[in-house]
């Protein structure tokens, strides 16, 4: 009893300091309103963004495109995307940023990302996929808005609170387990439930973000926003609906992310309205 009485103790005292961590490292997303859960530092962001940067450079498998037709087309949407994100609600973040492009020679790979401190890599397998620079700047304002909206840091941050709240569980199951076998359940158990209740939920909630705002920022940039949902429909044709269901992806269905395009598409157009369009052509794999 004596013990069971000291680790209660102990454990209202790690959860509060838990609980003291969530508030202080809470911030508020610009554009969704979100409460979002950060508790590493930009500055630690660009440090983590540069390394693993560094190390896709370095990797032998990843060679970088020296073909002029397909570095300008993607130099030229990056610059303007990146441009618009300093015009956004974003723009502090942006304006810390050392931005750069590469462009990985691979035609099997239909990818793109963006680190945080601005490192952006493109894969040419998507150049099929987006067939078009509007297309193109769909796919890159989407992954800049990964960097710049932090979604990265919210990921571990949420990892980091899950982790414990596991431990101080799977401790409390543990003393008071037989065994220790209804500890090791309960820890099973609470493992499945984290991850399909806490963590894939935002990380879906990531990705609907990046698109809504990403189509801001491409129409922003002067680049056509309604090539965003064109784009996830080939993306839905190509995937040949052999993807796993909805609740348990950490990505949004197709037939999901095109529903949310359509809906957030009015607020774009009314942007892409007002700008002067960007330069359009077809990209190198699709002329």
């Amino acid at each position: 009893m004596h013990r069971w009485k000291s680790f209660s103790r102990g454990m209202v005292l790690v959860v509060a300091g838990l609980g003291l961590l969530v508030i202080g490292g809470c911030e508020t997303n610009p554009y969704t309103g979100r409460s979002q859960l950060l508790m590493t530092s930009v500055s630690e962001e660009i440090q983590m963004g540069a390394q693993a940067y560094d190390q896709v450079k370095s990797d032998p498998k990843m060679r970088p495109s020296q073909d002029p037709r397909e570095l300008e087309p993607v130099k030229r949407v990056a610059a303007r995307i990146v441009e618009a994100a300093k015009r956004s609600k974003y723009a502090e973040m942006a304006q810390q940023f050392q931005w750069e492009v590469t462009v990985i020679k691979d035609a099997k790979t239909a990818n793109a990302f963006a680190l945080p401190g601005g490192k952006m890599a493109v894969y040419t397998g998507i150049f099929p996929m987006a067939k078009t620079e509007s297309g193109l700047a769909a796919v890159m304002g989407h992954e800049v808005v990964h960097a710049l909206a932090r979604h990265g840091a919210e990921r571990m941050s949420q990892a980091q609170m899950t982790n414990a709240g596991l431990q101080i569980v799977g401790a409390a199951a543990g003393a008071v387990g037989r065994g220790g076998m209804v500890g090791q359940a309960a820890m099973a158990a609470l493992g499945v439930g984290a991850q399909v209740g806490v963590l894939l939920p935002f990380s879906r909630k990531h990705e609907s973000e990046a698109d809504y705002v990403g189509i801001l920022l491409a129409a922003e940039a002067g680049y056509d926003p309604r090539e965003a949902i064109a784009l996830w429909e080939r993306m839905g044709q190509m995937s040949g609906g052999g993807a796993q269901a909805e609740f348990m992806s950490t990505h949004p269905s197709h037939e999901t992310r095109i529903s949310q395009l359509k809906k957030w598409m009015p607020e774009a157009m009314a942007i892409y309205q007002h700008k002067q369009p960007a330069p359009e052509a077809l990209l190198p794999a699709v002329q």
